[in-house]
């Protein structure tokens, strides 16, 4: 059993596949093929925002909007403490100051009552100046985006949808990736719209913005590539990885963003009654499910339960073992609010084998070894 079945995926799209990266190899043009720019104008409608920059991976893409801003040393950049280590990373990359604040409990995303509670602890001290807020769509689910939107606009700051495992999702109608000033997501091979490496993009609708943003990922670029105005990086998605979105894409939206959500209602109607927490998805909250987490009720059990399920040659992961706050990259950091949330769900989330090629019966022999395993 395979935690996200890649291998079938590529099975069921091979022949199409195939084709686009054999057609990429022909043709020579490795970076900045015509396939890019197709790539960045269909993903920039299905989001329904007016640009669309591709870039090397998830992470340079975070960091692009941040330096788009000019975020830097003396600043703070408000993160959840649940989530991926890249979206605290890049903050301190660029010499700025990540201040993490809690999640909810239900949905694992941030909470804005935590979020204003770190920003007037910050505003308080007078050391650091408030200048941006993230977000996090985590697991697929959106962000309470209009909760932390109403804070970041209180406060004036910045806000940056970080979707890189959300993309596909819609919050009151409007998909993942359309949300805030900027937004952001990755296409590593395991998220929901996936490459063969790794691949990101950012979303604006500022004109201004995505010429900046186009310019630094060119390492500065004025007029041409040798015309270098501002310090920016290298950072651009190679023309086999649009090749490869775009092929995917085509299956994304006609059928596997509806198959994981089906799948995610067989895992609801085979867990439910079990001594576990399931995901919550809320009313007008679409998921694309990048993972199914559930919670047990301690670490202990948490373990024993993974262990269990892994003897039966099941799958899993812990995402994510620890709060960001007490990574040792941030050791020197000041914890400004206490994260209660995420110290709890470090110790208790288990992800389950997830991904729109699982079957019924697939689904229902992940359940019955959890069941096996919540009685021992």
């Amino acid at each position: 059993m395979q935690f996200r079945d890649l291998q079938k995926q590529y099975e069921v799209l091979k022949p199409r596949m195939d084709e686009a990266m054999i057609s990429v190899a022909a043709s020579s043009k490795y970076i900045g093929g015509p396939q890019v720019k197709e790539l960045e104008d269909r993903l920039a409608k299905y989001v329904g925002v007016k640009h669309c920059i591709a870039c090397a991976n998830g992470t340079d893409a975070l960091q692009l909007a941040l330096m788009a801003w000019g975020v830097g040393p003396g600043d703070a950049v408000f993160v959840p403490d649940f989530t991926f280590f890249s979206t605290g990373e890049v903050v301190s990359a660029i010499g700025a100051t990540p201040v993490f604040y809690d999640v909810c409990a239900d949905t694992f995303n941030a909470d804005a009552d935590s979020l204003e509670k770190a920003i007037l602890a910050v505003k308080e001290e007078g050391k650091l100046i408030p200048k941006a807020v993230t977000d996090v769509d985590l697991f697929g689910l959106p962000a309470d985006h209009g909760a932390i939107e109403a804070v970041a606009k209180k406060y004036g700051l910045y806000m940056l949808e970080d979707a890189a495992q959300g993309f596909g999702g819609a919050y009151h109608g409007k998909r993942n990736g359309a949300f805030g000033d900027m937004a952001t997501t990755s296409f590593f091979p395991a998220k929901p719209l996936g490459c063969y490496g790794d691949g990101g993009a950012v979303f604006t609708n500022d004109d201004d913005t995505a010429a900046l943003i186009r310019s630094l990922c060119v390492h500065g670029k004025g007029t041409m590539k040798y015309d270098n105005v501002r310090i920016g990086m290298n950072s651009r998605l190679d023309t086999i990885q649009a090749a490869i979105l775009l092929v995917k894409m085509d299956a994304f939206e006609s059928y596997e963003l509806d198959d994981v959500n089906e799948v995610a209602r067989w895992y609801n109607e085979a867990l439910a009654g079990m001594d576990v927490i399931l995901p919550t998805v809320p009313e007008r909250w679409l998921s694309s499910w990048a993972q199914y987490t559930i919670r047990l009720k301690d670490a202990s059990k948490r373990d024993a339960v993974q262990a269990a399920l892994k003897a039966k040659g099941i799958p899993t992961m812990v995402y994510y073992p620890k709060p960001m706050h007490t990574q040792l990259a941030f050791a020197g950091n000041r914890v400004y609010v206490d994260c209660p949330v995420t110290d709890e769900l470090c110790a208790t989330v288990l992800s389950l084998p997830m991904h729109p090629y699982m079957d019924a019966r697939t689904v229902e022999t992940v359940a019955a070894a959890l069941r096996e395993a919540l009685t021992e």
